[in-house]
């Protein structure tokens, strides 16, 4: 039998994500600028591309957290 959809700690769970979301942000801009001098060029552009990804995640995180909260 299936379990019954408990949606009630959704914005928790969002939030959740959205502050992992950003702590990951943070370190990998503190990780471009401090070894900005040692990382090869596709190595600094994967981390930048993963960066623009982890701003999107946040962007339809705060959405739906705002959608749940609508509810």
């Amino acid at each position: 039998m299936a379990k019954p959809d408990n949606r009630a700690d959704n914005a928790i769970h969002l939030q959740q994500h959205i502050d992992n979301t950003e702590a990951n942000l943070q370190e990998a801009e503190q990780y471009l600028n401090e070894f900005a001098g040692e990382l090869s060029t596709e190595e600094k552009n994967t981390i930048e591309a993963k960066n623009e990804r982890r701003k999107e995640s946040i962007q339809s995180f705060a959405a739906e957290k705002q959608d749940e909260a609508g509810q």
